[in-house]
């Protein structure tokens, strides 16, 4: 099976298992490192994640997995939070974390800089908009984001 496959089956799986608990699916990956296949799943809720929510995620995927047998080749499950420096990744998430503090990568430049740091104004038609620190507001084609992660500020 495709690792796009494995990925929409493991979704389909997280659904099954959590659309009567609080659990947010943020992202999947199935890739290969070296010579393991690494299965990762990142999961929150509302008021942050913990690690009983964590060990129960992992045992109801893990248990799915095994029913169906769907990934031939051998896999290490692993089931984490997102960060605190979560990627955005869904409309959603840039609707929910609009006010927060951002740090976004590009991937070409703009005026000889790639990343760029403000406030979320939101995403609308398909347009990141932030403010920096001295009150300016920039634009981004969400095609020219290759990461908008929440910033994390000691």
């Amino acid at each position: 099976m495709a690792a796009k496959d494995i990925m929409g089956k493991v979704k389909e799986y997280f659904d099954k298992c959590f659309n009567d608990k609080p659990y947010e699916l943020c992202d999947l990956q199935f890739v290969k490192e070296g010579s393991n296949w690494y299965l990762r799943i990142f999961a929150d809720k509302e008021g942050g994640i913990a690690i009983d929510d964590l060990e129960a995620i992992s045992r109801a995927i893990e248990s799915e997995l095994d029913k169906d047998d769907i990934i031939e080749q051998a896999y290490i499950l692993e089931v984490s939070s997102p960060g605190l420096d979560r990627p955005l990744k869904t409309n959603a998430d840039y609707e929910r974390f609009a006010g927060r503090i951002v740090d976004i990568k590009l991937y070409k430049a703009i005026n000889g800089a790639k990343e760029f740091q403000g406030k979320l104004l939101g995403l609308a038609q398909a347009t990141v908009s932030i403010e920096t620190e001295d009150g300016q507001t920039l634009a981004f084609e969400l095609s020219d984001v290759a990461i908008c992660r929440l910033a994390v500020i000691f």
